[in-house]
């Protein structure tokens, strides 16, 4: 057996695919869930609750945590920030391996490229808790990896950008997709990959782990219709810089360090979003 591993949000599109993969892999897996129950979460878990998540490390004692559980929404401070703090302090007062999932959204995109270095400079509520959340996780658990991603796109339909495109080309949805939104998103099979890999081994600090395209959310979108037989022509456009001056555009997560720290491939969209 590889070990034990806790999921927090093992409900959720990433952590579903992370406690399938590490259970595939041989470990002991262990989800929590807080909204509803799946076979990949029998353990219900509110990580607002300092105490609850103490209680819940100390008896499954897991040999790593990896912490995906989000928020109900993008304003769910408590969740985001708090939460994030509190499985940092079960996971360092038992001595266990935290991989926290941070996001590119700490960013304002003013400098386009980030590295490992770059300083949070959020310009939302979401890219502050998660900021937050970071500056808590490194202070606590210092020797946590701290893994800042993009979007995540599936296999199943289930990503938010995915639901998205499907509900602007069938009129369920009102808006558009930004042709001027640039991000680097992963594939949830190789992000899951690598949050498993950083489990067992001893990276700590901020590590980026995305994908390889930089492309705009329009473009992601036209694949996703492309690869689900959907027509590209009926995605409505738009540039976010007329809409909302404030909104992050172009955040790339520079992948130097992950490539050569990983032994996970990290594929770029053009590759994983192909029929």
């Amino acid at each position: 057996m590889a070990g034990r591993i806790l999921v927090t949000g093992a409900t959720g599109l990433l952590g579903r695919r992370v406690f399938r993969r590490a259970a595939a892999a041989g470990y002991a897996v262990v989800g929590t869930y807080f909204v509803r129950s799946t076979s990949a979460a029998d353990e219900w878990l509110d990580i607002r609750d300092r105490a609850a998540v103490r209680d819940t490390v100390q008896r499954v004692r897991p040999d790593a945590v990896v912490h995906t559980a989000t928020g109900r929404d993008r304003n769910d401070w408590r969740t985001i920030a708090d939460g994030a703090a509190n499985v940092a302090v079960a996971a360092a007062a038992a001595g266990v391996r935290l991989v926290h999932v941070s996001s590119d959204a700490v960013f304002s995109g003013r400098d386009t490229y980030y590295d490992e270095t770059a300083l949070p400079d959020p310009v939302n509520r979401y890219g502050a808790a998660k900021a937050a959340a970071e500056t808590a996780v490194r202070a606590v658990a210092p020797d946590a990896a701290v893994v800042r991603t993009s979007l995540i796109l599936g296999d199943d339909g289930g990503s938010p950008h995915e639901r998205l495109t499907h509900g602007l080309v069938s009129g369920r949805n009102d808006g558009a997709l930004f042709t001027d939104d640039i991000r680097k998103p992963i594939y949830v099979n190789d992000l899951a990959d690598a949050l498993l890999e950083l489990a067992a081994n001893d990276y700590r600090g901020v590590l980026n782990v995305a994908g390889t395209d930089p492309i705009s959310r329009y473009d992601l979108g036209v694949l996703v219709a492309v690869r689900d037989g959907l027509d590209p022509a009926s995605i409505p456009a738009a540039r976010s810089a007329e809409l909302d001056p404030s909104r992050p555009t172009d955040v790339q997560l520079r992948l130097d360090r992950a490539e050569s720290v990983l032994r996970t491939r990290l594929r770029g969209a053009h590759e994983f979003m192909a029929p």
